[in-house]
């Protein structure tokens, strides 16, 4: 890939937060990078470091709790932006990259009309007067399919269902046109129908405006129509990386697979039991020393315990860090996971 392409690069990323207990090390030497117009998705489960990463790229990690370790580098545009002073910081949050996140009734201030939360954004990052800014407020509402956008743009949080809400939250994301969209679990409390609709917008507007989005979810089928890439993480690291066609038809990791086979199938009987994965994610404050899998993994090795395996290169940004790829390790057959890969 030419450099130049690349709208986003994390580099090394480490990120700890001191606790009564000790320190828990939430993201531990993630690299990855984002081209310009593309949509890459990070996956695993809750707790592996996927919302930590969101913040970090936003400059959310605040002390004294939270800190980003030396040595970690967030470059965007060429810059990075643990560098940036204070104006800076101010032109990048909501101007250059926005965030989702998946609790809008959280994100939303409860005590200012919806309207006035966009106009702000309008007016502090496009230098738009008031009225310029309320004409726009009551467009992007309606871009986004709000009913009655006019008569919205009056009302509070509180009177908007949960998925109305969410699209309130992705008005004010794309309202300044932004370069970078982060969407931190953005249909998770939602119910599928409009889960769908949810993904709709943020897939047209990302087209339509050709917008680099970061996709962070624990749920496949959310990934599978909107991301080119992928990276699946598990417990603070990137396990596997690659285009989503490598991840869903030739996925190389034991986490990637079981990833997929845990999701629900249609063509399965009634009532037959759910795939899962057994055992839970390790404990963060003791990190273990060998791959952070190989507690819950059926292929296990005693290497495996014993050392973090290196990314082995499949080819074409396809990466995976698993101790079954090295040339001394013992032949295994891949799961088949075709009955799976229908359901997307």
């Amino acid at each position: 890939m030419n450099g130049n392409e690349h709208i986003l690069e994390v580099k090394d990323l480490n990120v700890s937060y001191h606790t009564y207990a000790g320190e828990v090390k939430a993201v531990r030497g993630v690299s990855f990078y984002l081209n310009k117009g593309e949509a890459l998705a990070i996956v695993g489960e809750s707790g592996c470091g996927k919302s930590v990463t969101a913040k970090a790229i936003m400059g959310l990690i605040k002390g004294p709790q939270g800190e980003l370790k030396a040595g970690s580098e967030i470059w965007y545009n060429g810059k990075n932006i643990l560098k940036y002073n204070k104006s800076q910081w101010k032109e990048y949050k909501g101007g250059e990259c926005s965030i989702i996140f998946q609790d809008a009734l959280a994100s939303l201030n409860p005590t200012m009309r919806v309207g006035k939360q966009i106009m702000e954004n309008l007016m502090a990052h496009k230098q738009m007067n008031k009225q310029e800014a309320a004409r726009e407020a009551v467009e992007m509402l309606r871009r986004v399919g709000i009913p009655e956008p006019e008569k919205r743009v009056q009302q509070y949080p509180h009177e908007f269902s949960g998925g109305m809400r969410q699209r309130v939250m992705i008005a004010i994301a794309f309202a300044c046109n932004p370069n970078l969209l982060i969407c931190d679990e953005p249909t998770t409390a939602l119910d599928v129908t409009i889960q769908g609709q949810i993904l709709d917008i943020i897939k047209d507007l990302q087209e339509k405006r050709r917008v680099s989005v970061i996709m962070i979810t624990h749920d496949l089928g959310v990934v599978a129509n909107i991301a080119q890439r992928i990276a699946v993480m598990y417990s603070g690291r990137i396990v596997e990386s690659g285009s989503a066609k490598d991840i869903f038809y030739t996925p190389k990791h034991p986490y990637t697979w079981a990833l997929i086979q845990s999701v629900p199938r249609l063509d399965l009987e009634n009532k037959q039991t759910l795939m899962s994965i057994p055992g839970t994610p390790p404990d963060l404050l003791d990190p273990p020393v060998g791959c952070p899998f190989c507690t819950r993994c059926s292929y296990c090795m005693p290497i495996c315990r014993e050392a973090m395996p290196e990314n082995t290169d499949f080819g074409e940004g396809h990466q995976a860090a698993c101790w079954l790829h090295h040339a001394m390790a013992p032949e295994i057959n891949m799961p088949d996971l075709r009955g799976v890969r229908s359901q997307f």
